[in-house]
Order: C-alpha cells, then sequence, then structure tokens
C-alpha cells in the first residue's frame, strides 16, 4: 500500500441476522462521502441484502456493492461511484434468517471482528467500527468472549504476545453533552461490587486520562463516581468511598491527573453534562450507561480504551424485532465512523 495513501477504517457488519448490515448499508447512502473512507468486512449476500431492503424503491443499482481486497483500497479512486467495498470476511452459506439467534449468525460476526482487528493490528487499517453482534448468538457459536470488549482485548493480546492481564482496557459510552468510562462491564452486579478495588479504579482513571490526552485534551478534568447512594454520606451509606475510591483518586492526583470525587452517583453525570467536568468514570456497567442512553441512544458511541488500536461501536443492539425493516437509524452508526475518524490521523 503506498505510504501516502489514507488507510480506510474498517466496518464489521455485526450480526448478520441483526439490523447491522442495514445501518451499514443506510450510513453509507446517507453520507456518500464515507464510501471512500472504509471497507465493510462482512458477507457480499448479506450486505446485498441490507443495500434491497434499505432502499427496495431503487433496486439493485441503489449503493451498489463491491468486492475488494483491502490493499486494492488505498485511493479513493478504486471505489466506483456508488459503490460499498466489502471484503468477504466470514463463511456463511447463505444469508441468515432475520430476527433470530443463529450460531452460524454468531461465528459470521465473530469472523468478521477478527478480520477487522487484525487489519487494525497489522498495520492496514486506521481504526475499527463494529455493528451490533448479538451475545447469545455470539455464546451458541461457541465464542468464549461475552462481547466485543473482551473479544478485540484477546485479539490484541495474542497479537502483542502479551496475556490479557497485561493489556487492560475499559468501554466508554459517549453521547452529545456526556462520556463515561466503566470500572467493569459485563457481569453480574455482585461481581461489579467485588471489582471495585483500588487497584481497579486508579487503572481506569489512568487509563481515561490517557485516552482523552491522545485526542488532544491536554488535561482531561475526571469525575469519579461514587458507589452508594451519596456517595456514602461519610461512611453512613459504605466505606468503599473512603476505604477504596477516594485513596485510587488521591493516587491518581499525586501522578498529575485532574481526577476529583468520589461525587455522588445521582448527580455527577447531570453536573458533566452541565460542563464541570469531561468524564465520567463510573462504578459498575448500568451506573454508567442508563443517563448515557437515556440522554442520547440515537447518537450513542461506544468507544473501547487502551487498544492498540482506535474501536468505537453504535450504543445499541442487534434490534432483532427491526430486522428487515428498513426503519433502523444509522444515526449512532455514522456518530461510531465521525468519532473514530476524528481520532485518527488519515495516513
Amino acid at each position: 500500500m503506498p505510504v501516502a495513501a489514507p488507510l480506510p477504517l474498517v466496518l464489521s457488519m455485526g450480526d448478520p441476522a441483526g439490523i447491522g448490515p442495514e445501518i451499514v448499508a443506510k450510513a453509507l447512502r446517507e453520507r456518500p462521502d464515507l464510501r471512500h473512507q472504509l471497507v465493510v468486512a462482512g458477507d457480499v449476500a448479506t450486505l446485498h441484502r441490507a443495500l434491497r431492503i434499505t432502499a427496495p424503491q431503487a433496486g439493485s443499482a441503489a449503493g451498489g456493492l463491491m468486492l475488494a481486497e483491502i490493499e486494492q483500497l488505498s485511493a479513493a479512486g478504486d471505489v466506483p461511484p456508488g459503490c460499498m467495498a466489502v471484503v468477504q470476511a466470514c463463511a456463511l452459506p447463505e444469508p441468515a434468517t432475520l430476527g433470530r439467534i443463529d450460531a452460524r449468525a454468531g461465528r459470521a460476526a465473530a469472523d468478521c471482528i477478527r478480520w477487522a482487528a487484525q487489519a487494525a493490528l497489522s498495520g492496514k487499517a486506521r481504526a475499527v467500527v463494529t455493528a451490533p453482534i448479538h451475545k447469545e448468538a455470539l455464546a451458541a457459536a461457541g465464542v468464549d468472549h461475552p462481547g466485543h470488549t473482551e473479544l478485540l482485548q484477546s485479539l490484541a493480546a495474542a497479537h502483542m504476545g502479551v496475556p490479557v492481564s497485561a493489556l487492560p482496557v475499559r468501554m466508554m459510552l459517549s453521547c452529545p453533552g456526556l462520556s463515561t468510562v466503566l470500572v467493569s462491564i459485563h457481569m453480574s452486579l455482585q461481581q461489579a461490587l467485588h471489582a471495585v478495588t483500588q487497584e481497579q479504579v486508579l487503572q481506569t482513571i489512568r487509563i481515561t486520562h490517557a485516552h482523552f490526552r491522545r485526542a488532544g485534551l491536554a488535561a482531561p478534568r475526571i469525575a469519579v463516581a461514587g458507589l452508594n447512594p451519596h456517595a456514602g454520606e461519610g461512611g453512613l451509606f459504605g466505606r468503599e468511598e473512603i476505604e477504596v475510591i477516594g485513596p485510587a483518586i488521591e493516587q491518581a492526583r499525586q501522578d498529575g491527573l485532574l481526577a476529583s470525587g468520589p461525587h455522588a452517583p445521582d448527580t455527577v453525570f447531570m453536573r458533566t453534562r452541565q460542563g464541570a467536568f469531561d468524564v465520567v468514570v463510573a462504578m459498575y456497567h448500568d451506573q454508567g450507561l442508563i443517563p448515557v442512553k437515556l440522554l442520547g441512544l440515537e447518537h450513542g458511541v461506544n468507544t473501547t480504551l487502551g487498544l492498540p488500536f482506535v474501536r468505537t461501536s453504535p450504543d445499541h443492539g442487534t434490534a432483532f424485532d427491526l430486522a428487515g425493516s428498513g426503519q433502523a437509524s444509522a444515526a449512532s452508526m455514522l456518530a461510531a465512523i465521525d468519532a473514530a475518524l476524528a481520532a485518527t490521523p488519515a495516513s
């Protein structure tokens, strides 16, 4: 690939039984300028179907489709006008039945994620954007990871030749006006409470700081949420803020990071949206994700922090109930693409 040519983004199509292929097709139809900047890792027949579903009135000419190797996509002229560049990244004998959990669909989705990750890890892609997958389909396919974050972490660690524990990652969910990073993600609430340790909280603060510094913010203001109501109210409602979270924040401040808290979790998200902070570190999955999804699910972006490449994703699921209807919005997918482009140089 010529040195001067911009590297493409790679989009994985997501679960072929869900809305992933449709929102990919919609995004590229709504924003034709993006077609020269990315390649879709997916299944050609599935994406042909998505194009027909999302623009049935225009027939097969709408949007177009081209199968191409990533090395052929080094220049804008390589993608003919009106076409979507696709790499056959999975083995799927026929398009999956829409709206149903299927091990074959889960396997295809995982294969597309692996292809996209390897493209980024090998320096052939500038970033990865992933369409939604279904966790039950992934499990049915025998994939030993509950979601994108853990699978990408495992792939990156293997590529780097280090154990997974040596590559800590975190999930950040963002919508206009609010970003939140999670100390723990896909585990039971009981397990998540045990995961609130001084080491885990401090590590999350450091990973968050590093991400925003790379994004160009010299001194990110990191608000750390408490675990208990009113951030423990001085120990009346629990001592985690005093014995665990507070010491982690103090260590981060000694390291020169602008971390503050523990803040009352019922007000810190509002204060951040009002401009008091740049990002919130939340103690567990639902504490951090409920406010983001309430404020802006349709424009939400999931970013994995700590990977050796940028990865973003729409902040919604496979929406099996909408699959095949052509009604799913591409707004969150477009927000994820724009976030990945903004976070990476075009070279």
